[in-house]
């Protein structure tokens, strides 16, 4: 059975729409977060940093690793609930420019931010933890 002219192009425009679609999430960046599954862990964060955390805080409500890389020193802190994230960030320092994902955030000098999120992914807030910063 042939199709149409007509009916044969537009099913390759669907086709090429869904093809384009998954080869864009398949290839999505760091800043891509993933909608399914757990959200990473201390371990994982810093597995793709590179390094081993030392961690400083394992508590039911929150874990945080000091990491020392070559690109530099870098708090990842993991959070049990988004409202946890939300109530440490209102209490975050303003001075103190984070890289945040979901429900973990990680805490450096802005130098050391920008490579780290080449590695880990996330938005980057210089100063209003509510409200990411462009590039």
């Amino acid at each position: 059975m042939r199709l149409p002219r007509h009916r044969a192009l537009a099913f390759a425009a669907v086709a090429a729409t869904v093809l384009s679609s998954a080869l864009s999430s398949a290839c999505a960046g760091p800043d891509a977060t993933p909608t399914y599954g757990p959200p990473p862990t201390v371990e994982q964060l810093a597995a793709r940093a590179g390094c081993t955390p030392k961690m400083q805080i394992d508590a039911a409500e929150l874990r945080q690793g000091h990491c020392h890389t070559p690109i530099g020193d870098f708090f990842l802190t993991t959070f049990a609930t988004q409202r946890g994230k939300d109530e440490w960030m209102d209490q975050a320092p303003e001075y103190s420019p984070h890289l945040v994902g979901d429900i973990w955030t990680a805490l450096a000098p802005r130098d050391v931010l920008d490579r780290l999120r080449l590695r880990i992914g996330g938005d980057l807030h210089l100063k209003d933890h509510r409200v990411k910063s462009p590039g």
